[in-house]
């Protein structure tokens, strides 16, 4: 009897199926996908007597709260209930590593779109015309909006984290080449596809909430903590998430915990979700930063000396900013090392919605920084930027060590170096690029090089951890649950992979369960691009449980008792060493009738991080990431606008458990990183409110605004020790090989005329921000 669930990669018993491990092959949902089969959370069919919700929200970025009245609302048709602060019966808080976020403002609003009220009720319509008789009066007050305006009142929501190493101010005083300057970088809105969305149904005992999360077991917590229930009563499912890229790791708690309350109220399953707008305005964003930095450099390009001064834009909550902080300070030294340093930061407190987790979780921020030095050192000099970045990268001892105390082991930076530079024909291309700027015409050409360093792991050391839970059943067919989320990436591609390459059965045998942390409890956020790191070591370590017990049972079948160790699972079989098999799932049921428990956990940890924040030296990461870009741009002198004609990418992804997968996961992250860089502009108006709260004022990358040729290669032979099946994780990494079109588009701007000592131009390079470098390099000629 074949397994009676059939999927796109089934193939007869009689066909042998290879282990997916390693081997291209589709997204396991990409199908219902396409065909509108697969289901988000606001795709469920409604639960009965099921209410909707709806907010009333500050209009103010920083007001006293005098007084608050629902009493109109409440006796409105279709309104079931509205809630305030009063009505929580647990802890008004949803804050995540700090305290600091009422769920419903009280006495203070401290941002524009802050929640004060929920309207409950059984229509969306209805909860709206509600929600407009809410009555709350404010006592408007002075809002910090800016890191400048928070650092001068000394507005901060962490204290300062500083990393040192050797004597800076003295190689400074030193260098031949000796300069400073600032570097800003702007916020970007996650912009999922699915919106924040929850829905929670009572049940006996307890609350089920269905959250759209990167973080189901935080989002139990606070459900428990508001409701003031403990966590065993509260279950979180995650169907599958509609994008995430950080902004659904704390910030869809919220949410989620505003729905179980209102059901809790109504004993009625109630949903909770945001329209575009509503989200856009509720919701924090990519941590702005301005950085200060004093390079000094050797005349050959040798950087001596560097420290930077650096402040985030947290706004209004601590949120994951301390965390986020840290890595943006373990990454300013990017891919190069840096012998003398003083790096110091702090996240400013601002009245705008609380920044939050962005994909590179403050990396790409950190790498700006020194790309930025590099681009301007280059320029100073007169030398070719990607020249100058080789001198400079990480190598032999005692050039492989970070500023803060770890060594950057299996360091493919020349290796990644030296084959793109030759399958890119940088040196050929950049030459005719020059030939081509020196002809007439107001359209120029660019090109930049662009190198890596990203260091995998949750920086805080207990998050490096993860479940799961393998269930077989009789007929060989498997149940799989582990604790990452999948949010269209493709980790339930990988973890599949993993599950059937373990117990030798097909992909199409295994089902992936929806993520419950009555499953799999305790897990870590889907996050810091470690789940498939974390997931995948704790699916093998169930099944090889699994796998070890049947052992016996398979070896009694064939006969072979003394070779049980010798016996191969592959193919949907096990397999003696001389040849003689047994059907997998033949196995499964002597198992199940010889009564041997064929569901097992697997449970593991990453080993060995650490890190001391006084004395700012440790290991926070497992290993690094690396990677390389090419870029080839193409700029207008009559408006700015510009395009990226060529991208050649070479990454470093381990031995892929999944390269199709992956080759997504970097062209997806470069084009996300080109959209912060040179699209996406986050703007709130002199009293914090958001301009840009849609699609019809933010613009994320469209198709076309992709390279028009685009070139990406997973670096070969290329195995990770210590790592589920020498793979590398590549969720983030990639998107800050987008930063090279920063120094492409200086190298075209600077063509236009004789930009002084160094290219002038801000970040987003919005066409805008383009015009504007070119009009002031034209004015040096």
């Amino acid at each position: 009897m074949s397994p009676p669930l059939q999927g796109p990669f089934a193939r007869k018993l009689s066909e042998p199926e290879p282990s997916p491990l390693h081997r291209p092959g589709p997204h396991e949902s990409a199908l219902r996908h396409a065909s509108g089969e697969a289901l988000y959370v606001d795709d469920l069919p409604a639960p009965a007597g099921m209410l909707v919700a709806w907010p009333v929200t500050s209009p103010h970025a920083s007001a006293r709260i005098v007084r608050r009245d629902a009493s109109k609302a409440r006796g409105m048709p279709g309104v079931q209930l509205v809630l305030m602060a009063e009505d929580v019966p647990g802890e008004n808080d949803t804050g995540a590593a700090v305290h600091d976020e009422p769920l419903f403002a009280k006495e203070r609003a401290e941002y524009a779109g802050q929640l004060v009220a929920l309207v409950v009720g059984e229509s969306a319509a209805a909860c709206r015309a509600a929600a407009a008789q809410v009555e709350v009066e404010y006592q408007p007050l002075p809002a910090l909006l800016t890191i400048r305006d928070a650092v001068a009142a000394g507005s901060f929501l962490t204290d300062p984290h500083r990393i040192r190493r050797g004597d800076p101010e003295a190689e400074l005083a030193g260098s031949p080449l000796r300069f400073g300057g600032e570097v800003e970088s702007g916020a970007q809105d996650h912009f999922y596809l699915e919106t924040q969305v929850a829905l929670a149904i009572p049940e006996e005992g307890g609350m089920r909430v269905l959250s759209s999360t990167q973080h189901p077991s935080e989002v139990q917590a606070i459900v428990a903590r508001v409701l003031g229930l403990g966590r065993h009563q509260v279950v979180v499912e995650v169907p599958r998430m509609g994008g995430g890229f950080g902004g659904k790791e704390t910030q869809g708690a919220p949410f989620a915990a505003l729905a179980a309350l209102a059901a809790a109220r109504c004993r009625r399953p109630v949903k909770v979700c945001l329209n575009r707008d509503q989200d856009m305005e509720m919701t924090g964003k990519r941590h702005p930063f301005w950085s200060r930095f004093e390079a000094g450099f050797s005349e050959d390009g040798r950087i001596r000396a560097l420290t930077v001064e650096t402040y985030s834009n947290g706004g209004w909550s601590s949120d994951l900013s301390r965390a986020i902080l840290d890595r943006a300070l373990f990454h300013l030294d990017g891919a190069y090392f840096v012998p003398a340093v003083s790096f110091v930061g702090r996240a400013a407190k601002t009245n705008l919605p609380s920044s939050t987790a962005f994909r590179g979780f403050g990396g790409p921020q950190g790498i700006l920084v020194i790309e930025e030095v590099m681009n301007r050192a280059a320029e100073r000099l007169r030398m070719d930027p990607a020249e100058l970045r080789r001198r400079n990268l990480y190598g032999e001892a005692p050039r492989d060590t970070t500023h803060y105390g770890q060594v950057v082991r299996d360091n493919r930076l020349e290796r990644i170096h030296g084959e793109l530079m030759a399958s890119s024909a940088y040196a050929e291309r950049r030459a005719e690029i020059d030939r081509f700027n020196k002809g007439p015409g107001r359209v120029k050409r660019g090109i930049g090089f662009q190198m890596v360093k990203f260091g995998i792991s949750f920086t805080t050391s207990f998050l490096n951890q993860a479940g799961a839970l393998v269930n077989v059943f009789p007929d060989g067919t498997v149940q799989l649950n582990h604790g990452g989320t999948e949010m269209g990436q493709g980790l339930h591609t990988k973890m599949l992979a993993v599950c059937a390459h373990e117990l030798g059965v097909p992909v199409s045998w295994i089902r992936a369960m929806n993520t419950a942390t009555d499953k799999v409890p305790n897990t870590s956020a889907t996050a810091a691009s470690s789940g498939a790191d974390l997931n995948g070591q704790a699916v093998k370590a169930a099944c090889d449980a699994i796998r070890e017990r049947l052992r016996p049972i398979a070896a009694r079948l064939l006969g072979a008792e003394e070779q049980g160790a010798s016996l191969r699972f592959a193919h949907g079989e096990v397999i003696a060493p001389g040849g003689a098999r047994v059907p997998f799932r033949k196995v499964t049921d002597a198992a199940y009738l010889a009564q041997v428990p064929l569901s097992a956990t697997g449970y593991y940890r990453t080993p060995d991080i650490h890190y001391d924040h006084t004395q700012g030296r440790g290991k926070p990461f497992h290993y690094f990431a690396f990677g390389a870009a090419v870029i080839e741009v193409e700029v207008s002198g009559w408006t700015g606008e510009h395009r990226v004609l060529r991208a050649d990418i070479l990454h470093d992804a381990g031995d892929s458990l999944s390269p199709s997968i992956d080759r997504g996961q970097v062209e997806g992250a470069f084009i996300q990183g080109l959209g912060w860089l040179t699209r996406e502009e986050v703007l709130f108006d002199s009293k914090g409110h958001l301009l840009t709260h849609s699609p019809d004022t933010y613009k994320i990358p469209a198709f076309g605004d992709a390279p028009t040729d685009f070139r990406v290669a997973l670096l070969e032979r290329a195995a990770q020790a210590d790592v589920i099946h020498g793979s590398k994780a590549v969720g983030e990494p990639p998107l800050m090989l987008a930063i090279g079109v920063v120094a492409a588009l200086r190298h075209a701007i600077g063509a236009f005329g004789q930009p002084g000592p160094e290219v002038a131009l801000s970040i987003p390079c919005t066409p805008e921000a383009v015009l504007f470098a070119i009009e002031r390099a034209r004015a040096q000629k």
